[in-house]
């Protein structure tokens, strides 16, 4: 299983695999986890979600672009999410990776991007979640969040945090006085056991860790989780502790559990999931796979249907 997973997560930064997925479409199985390769599409499954009483957050698909011109391209898809969200009334934030908007390329050009999008949120009300990505990107997503937090304030950006990191929880420590809005992950990348706790019980004793201490700081916490014993911890604790409901939310990703995303809407939690979209899915596709590599066989039956 453990090398199965290696290997997802190999692919899934091959360019050359990339674009062989790209001229199958969302045929080989992304569809179950990507909700369309159009903004419109988007909005659609976003509005489904609002029929049950689920919140979403819209992600456009893509990352490590190559051009300033495509990272810049990458934004205003962003900018044209956020305006669509309005004017369809729909509960929705946006997730952006930095990467798409030219992190590798110039750090100054990625938080001009930013400003663009988080401004274009702030004027509708609207809120941006920096979405984390590996190990090489924690600092400098972290150098941008506190700068856009300062200029635009905390109802209108946020950031995730990993707790399979072993500086998570100092990074908590550190941007405690910005009374973060986060949500918090186990976190799905390949990681060197000197940065990353490197069994499971290990990071899902962190995760409960941060989660505490999130909640007791009194700062809202997105618990983005499908695992169901973490949840009954949370549902628990917040109970006990006398958390009120609309201090936290638990998250999960489009096309998985929904019956669970369900169930918690329908018990009064609030919910939001996760909603991709995009022709950039496959490195997301195959982390997904690398997280449940049991999916494998639903792609392959999928693809043998077809």
């Amino acid at each position: 299983m453990e090398i199965m997973r290696s290997t997802l997560l190999y692919l899934s930064k091959n360019r050359t695999a990339n674009r062989m997925a790209k001229l199958h479409g969302l045929r080989l199985g992304a569809e179950r986890f990507v909700a369309g390769e159009t903004l419109t599409a988007a909005v659609g499954k976003v509005q489904e979600l609002k029929a049950a009483g689920i919140e979403a957050t819209l992600d456009h698909l893509g990352e490590f672009v190559a051009s300033r011109e495509e990272a810049e391209e990458a934004a205003q898809e962003v900018v044209n999410a956020v305006t669509a969200i309005a004017a369809s009334g729909i509960r929705s934030n946006v997730s952006v990776k930095l990467t798409q908007l030219g992190l590798d390329l110039s750090e100054t050009e990625c938080l001009a991007n930013m400003r663009s999008i988080v401004g274009e949120a702030k004027l509708h009300g609207g809120f941006v979640r920096i979405d984390m990505e590996d190990y090489t990107h924690n600092e400098p997503a972290i150098r941008i969040f506190e700068q856009l937090h300062g200029e635009f304030g905390g109802q209108h950006v946020g950031l995730v945090l990993q707790a399979y990191l072993r500086k998570t929880e100092d990074d908590m420590k550190r941007l405690e006085h910005l009374a973060p809005n986060y949500r918090l992950v186990k976190g799905a990348y390949k990681e060197p056991p000197e940065v990353a706790f490197p069994e499971k019980s290990e990071v899902d004793e962190n995760f409960i860790r941060l989660i505490h201490m999130q909640l007791e700081h009194g700062h809202y916490a997105a618990v983005a989780t499908h695992d169901d014993r973490i949840i009954e911890h949370v549902k628990t604790y917040t109970a006990e502790k006398g958390i009120p409901r609309d201090a936290f939310e638990f998250q999960m990703l489009y096309g998985i559990r929904p019956q669970l995303q369900r169930d918690l809407a329908r018990e009064g939690y609030r919910m939001r999931v996760y909603v991709p979209y995009g022709t950039d899915w496959y490195g997301y596709f195959m982390r997904r796979l690398a997280e449940r590599p049991e999916n494998v066989s639903f792609v392959l039956k999928s693809m043998f249907k077809r």
